[in-house]
This record gives structure tokens, sequence and C-alpha cells, in this order.
């Protein structure tokens, strides 16, 4: 696994509200943000708002978890890296929560927890291209 991040998802209680407070301190979406979803281009990485209640159910998490409402990311080049990426946390001690499995929005994302519980998806984005580097670049 590569050493770097992708994404941190904060999962909130409103998307909207919450997207309003960001760009009230002057940051803004992307045009890749929906009613439900919110990116900002933080230099090599970016910052997503999304649902927590939504989060945990695409993390398969279970409601007594005692989850803290953030993930962590790490963006693969193709699907065979998101499963080889999850074989090695699995592996090397992690919780596989969520096998990769195809999303409705034509991606391919797992998920695992490290030994403190810590939540990371692994995911491959067809619309969110990395750099030779790793950074991660919205679209619009």
């Amino acid at each position: 696994m590569e050493q770097r991040l992708s994404l941190i998802t904060l999962g909130v209680a409103d998307v909207a509200r919450s997207r309003r407070f960001y760009e009230a301190l002057g940051w803004r979406a992307s045009g890749a943000s929906q009613a439900d979803v919110a990116f900002f281009q933080l230099g090599g990485i970016a910052l997503s708002l999304w649902g927590r209640a939504e989060l945990a159910r695409d993390a398969q998490l279970p409601e007594s978890s005692g989850w803290g409402g953030v993930a962590l990311a790490h963006n693969a080049r193709s699907r065979a890296e998101v499963d080889a990426l999850l074989e090695e946390a699995g592996t090397a001690g992690a919780r596989i929560l969520k096998p990769a499995r195809d999303t409705f929005w034509g991606g391919y994302v797992g998920y695992f927890a490290d030994p403190d519980g810590h939540l990371w998806e692994v995911a491959w984005n067809p619309h969110f291209p990395l750099d030779a580097d790793g950074s991660l670049r919205l679209p619009g």
C-alpha cells in the first residue's frame, strides 16, 4: 500500500449545512459535489462531506460500533489494486468490514478497520484520477 491519503470523509448530520459552513470559510466545492455529498480539493487530497448514517451503512458498521464519524480513504489505480490492498490490510491485522464491490456510481470500494478501529475506505474511482505521485484531482 502506497504511503498516502486520498480523501478524508466526514460523516455529517446535514450535508447542505456543512457545505455552507466550509464555503463560508472561503473553500470552494468541486463540481463533483451533489446534494448528498460535497467535495473540496485540499492540495493533493480531498475532503468529502457525506451523511453520517449513509457512510456507516456503506461501510457496514453496526450502529453500536462507537465509530467517530470519520473515514480515511486510499484511492487505488485499478479494481485489482483495491482487492490486493484489502488483502494486504487483512494480512497486516485489519478487520475487513466490507469486501470490495461495485458501486452505483461506477467505482469499486471496500472498507477495513485498523487495529484501533479507525475506518479506511479503499476505492477505485474512475471519476477521480490520480496523478503519477498519487495525488487526487477532483473534476470541475
